[in-house]
């Protein structure tokens, strides 16, 4: 029993010997054959790509080691993921630098250069047929643009009409750049194009934003159009004649004869009041008389007296109404109707105020007089005149209009000037 013990024990010990030796001199072997391997197919991808004929290769245990030149710091830096992808590289140590010689680092410049040019000289036909085929198609769209029929038969001035031609020319423009973009099928392009131009549009947009609106406000107003030339209107509290409609304000001669120009976005925002939009206007004026007056007849004879006028329409009729007490007396307020384009509203107003007057002191009914005066004086006071004031009726004609119309019809005969007035289009 013992020595079979001492012989299992002296078989345990030995075996394991041989096999510890035979494994070690095979991976010894396969490391070697393995690094050698590793090298070689890194020195052929380096061989296929021209750009490293100065690198060396060393494989050490899969340890790459790079050695040598490159044409520039980004050409070495690539090379360390490169070789990296090679099966069996444990770590690379990349120790290539940018290499001094200008010529070497000169040449993938004049390759690059030429390469493109071969690219232009292959494109440049077919460029030359886009851009051929581009013009010929703005050209159409710029011929049709310039015919006056159907551009100011469609709109209602001749603004509009180059609106209209305007916007043909930008929708032919761009059929051009897309059908050209698709022979040289690079219609991807087009998209970015429309994105620069949507973000340069609406950064313009907000840096020119009253001259938009002033713009928008004229093509609503030249559409329909709130008054016509030599109009008397009120816009903003600015009153007077109208000269003309530009594209970027409304022009008024004022009756001091001085211009106005308002900004079409004010005016097409603003309360407008046309005076000459209906011929008929109403005059209006309040007198004062005494509080012992007989009031029903005192109003029946003002109302009597505004209506004979020979200026006076008699539709609507003239009247008269109680406005106030005051202290002084009664306010009488006193209304009637002309005919504009006939006669001055001012100078009616006037007339009718003086003859109502007149009425009033012949009927003994009192204008009381709210101020007082004190006068000290030794000399005997003069005796009031008796000269009696004429009731002839004046002229009232609107001659002052008709002065003024003259001067808007003379600046409107200017050719060189914009309007967008006109006298057969569309008014609200």
């Amino acid at each position: 029993m013992r020595l079979l013990s001492l012989i299992l024990i002296c078989l345990t010990l030995a075996l394991p010997a041989p096999a510890q030796e035979a494994g070690a001199t095979i991976t010894t072997e396969n490391s070697a054959d393995l690094d050698a391997a590793i090298a070689i197919r890194i020195r052929e991808i380096l061989r296929e790509l021209e750009d490293y004929d100065d690198v060396t290769v060393t494989v050490n245990e899969g340890v790459v080691t790079l050695r040598g030149t490159a044409t520039s710091v980004t050409d070495a830096a690539a090379l360390e993921p490169l070789a990296t992808r090679v099966e069996g590289v444990v770590a690379v140590r990349n120790q290539v630098t940018e290499t001094a010689d200008i010529g070497e680092r000169l040449d993938p410049a004049i390759e690059r250069f030429r390469a493109r040019v071969d690219q232009l000289i292959i494109f440049l036909p077919l460029a030359l047929i886009a851009a051929a085929v581009g013009a010929v198609v703005v050209f159409i769209g710029f011929m049709l643009a310039r015919l006056r029929q159907p551009w100011e038969r469609l709109a209602p001035n001749t603004f509009i009409a180059e609106i209209y031609r305007q916007l043909v020319r930008i929708a032919f423009v761009i059929f051009a750049i897309v059908i050209a973009l698709d022979i040289l099928n690079a219609t991807a392009l087009l998209s970015t194009i429309l994105g620069a131009a949507g973000i340069i549009g609406l950064a313009l947009g907000f840096a020119v934003r009253d001259t938009v609106e002033n713009f928008i406000a004229s093509v609503m107003l030249s559409f329909r159009q709130p008054f016509r030339p030599n109009d008397t209107v009120e816009i903003n509290g600015d009153t007077g004649k109208v000269i003309r409609l530009t594209s970027r304000a409304t022009i008024l001669l004022s009756f001091d004869g001085n211009h106005i120009r308002i900004p079409n976005a004010t005016v097409f925002k603003s309360r407008i009041i046309n005076y000459t939009q209906n011929a008929e206007m109403r005059f209006q004026f309040s007198i004062m008389v005494g509080r012992d007056s007989d009031l029903y007849t005192t109003r029946a004879l003002v109302a009597d007296t505004v209506q004979d006028l020979p200026f006076v329409l008699t539709e609507p009729e003239a009247s008269t109404w109680i406005e106030a007490l005051h202290p002084s007396g009664v306010e009488l307020i006193v209304t009637g109707w002309i005919d504009q384009t006939a006669t001055s509203l001012v100078r009616a107003k006037g007339e009718a105020l003086r003859h109502v007057k007149l009425a009033l002191q012949d009927a003994g009914v009192t204008i009381p007089d709210a101020t007082q005066s004190i006068q000290i004086s030794r000399e005997t006071p003069p005796e009031e005149s008796t000269a009696r004031e004429s009731a002839k009726v004046e002229g009232v004609e609107a001659t002052e209009d008709a002065s003024l119309k003259r001067i808007v019809s003379a600046e409107r005969d200017q050719k060189e000037t914009e309007d967008l007035l006109g006298e057969d289009g569309p008014q609200e």
